[in-house]
């Protein structure tokens, strides 16, 4: 049996009773870093057998675990801090041990993803997770751009030395005023929630650079839905078109330029026409 067991992101005491009878109780425990995770463990009494697993073995460990599952061995799953698998190894695992026929079991608790949700005050009726953007800035242009019309929340990790670069990309990307907020060190000493746009965010982390610190979850207003009422009968007809010789983007860029319609609505205007054809 596998069990996929979250963990504190940051306050110990965030672990559940669950959590710490199954890590107890296991044959091995399967961490991302055997050093952080031992921390943790010693803090909870346990000391069970530790095995490294992290994205440059995980296809190396997978037979020999899978094998020891097999043979009858039980396993938990720990990342570094919160649940696994979201931006953390351990799918190639858990895909495997189910196709196997070994059976896994999930045991929830701490996320920072859920955490951020719980208190940012954006809506949460739909979000994405986008996980790390690309590390390269061209790269990571080219993501935000792609997140630029999607109406759901969305939810980004960052690391401290590039969230920086991130708010001015997705400030370009996505427009400076989108409502925004850094929930910064969650559960931790220094827990901090920064609100505003994503230049005044870009803003405060420059005056302050403490506020560069530390583990952050980013999380981004959707973009709004326009009216398509608002679009005239004629700005209708020039964007339909331009997407019969353009990329869909490319037309509701140039539609704009030329009708004087927002991009955004001539973008979701064609999108519904799109999706008619596609249903009739």
């Amino acid at each position: 049996m596998l069990y996929v067991v979250a963990t504190p992101i940051g306050n110990l005491g965030d672990i559940t009773l669950r959590a710490q009878q199954i890590l107890a109780a296991v044959d091995l425990i399967i961490a991302e870093d055997t050093r952080h995770s031992r921390v943790l463990l010693q803090h909870l009494g346990i000391n069970r057998p530790l095995r490294a697993l992290h994205e440059h073995n995980e296809r190396d460990q997978l037979p020999m675990l899978l094998t020891q599952l097999q043979q009858g061995t039980t396993m938990a799953l720990i990342s570094d801090a919160g649940t696994p698998l979201l931006s953390d190894p351990g799918f190639l695992l858990v895909r495997a041990a189910r196709q196997a026929g070994v059976a896994v079991v999930p045991v929830p608790g701490a996320s920072a993803l859920l955490a951020a949700l719980m208190v940012a005050g954006l809506p949460t009726d739909r979000f994405l997770f986008a996980g790390f953007p690309p590390a390269k800035g061209g790269a990571r242009r080219h993501f935000f751009e792609r997140l630029r019309e999607e109406s759901a929340t969305l939810v980004l990790y960052e690391s401290p030395h590039r969230i920086l670069a991130t708010l001015t990309d997705l400030a370009d990307q996505l427009g400076a005023d989108r409502t925004a907020v850094l929930a910064r060190e969650l559960t931790k000493r220094f827990e901090t929630l920064l609100d505003g746009t994503l230049l005044t965010l870009q803003q405060q982390l420059t005056a302050d650079s403490d506020q560069q610190r530390g583990e952050m979850v980013l999380l981004i207003a959707g973009a709004a839905t326009p009216d398509m009422s608002e679009l005239t009968l004629e700005q209708q007809r020039i964007a339909t078109l331009l997407a019969a010789e353009l990329p869909m983007k490319r037309a509701a860029t140039l539609g704009a330029e030329i009708s004087g319609a927002k991009r955004n609505a001539i973008y979701q205007f064609l999108l519904q026409q799109q999706v008619a054809r596609v249903g009739s």
